[in-house]
């Protein structure tokens, strides 16, 4: 990298632009998104599964996708203590048991940020915490064949839940 500068910053996230030399010597420019850590959690109980379903405003409409988030105002949060949060903020459960199955890149060609993907087991029903930008988000229990229909029929599109639910297959099978 030659040179960076900040071209956009909001509380979730800053957009640079870098100058840099590629290994033929020519230069060029990036566009990056810089995003904190997120944590996604696949909540399961037996062959159940745990999906919330929320307005995505860059796609304009409701998406399935499995319990994730970041911490606010670009805050570094263990990616552990974070799970636990956004488990229990978008649906009310908390686990006895949160367990590291995988990590994932959401866009490497354009975006800096990485994500840690949980198992949470031995859940507990309560109330959810949802921030007020979630207050229309909905929380179901799915079983497992009918998580795949739904991502046959197109019904779950959201990349790092498709990627999460292959880690899960790829752990169950260790």
């Amino acid at each position: 990298m030659l040179s960076s500068r900040q071209v956009y910053a909001n509380s979730w996230m800053t957009v640079r632009e870098d100058t840099i030399r590629r290994s033929d010597g020519t230069h060029g420019i990036y566009g990056v998104v810089d995003k904190p850590t997120y944590a996604l959690v696949i909540p399961r109980d037996g062959d159940r599964l745990h999906l919330v379903e929320q307005f995505r405003y860059p796609v304009r409409e409701r998406c399935w996708e499995f319990p994730a988030g970041t911490a606010p105002d670009r805050a570094a949060v263990d990616p552990a203590d974070l799970a636990v949060r956004e488990l229990q903020e978008e649906t009310g459960l908390v686990a006895a048991r949160m367990e590291l199955i995988g990590r994932l890149d959401v866009a490497p060609g354009m975006s800096s940020q990485r994500g840690t993907v949980w198992l949470a087991t031995g859940l507990t029903a309560g109330p959810a915490r949802r921030e007020a930008t979630e207050q229309d988000m909905r929380s179901v229990w799915f079983a497992s064949d009918e998580v795949e229909a739904m991502a046959v029929r197109g019904e779950i599109t959201d990349s790092q839940t498709l990627a999460a639910y292959l880690l899960l297959q790829l752990h169950d099978r260790r």
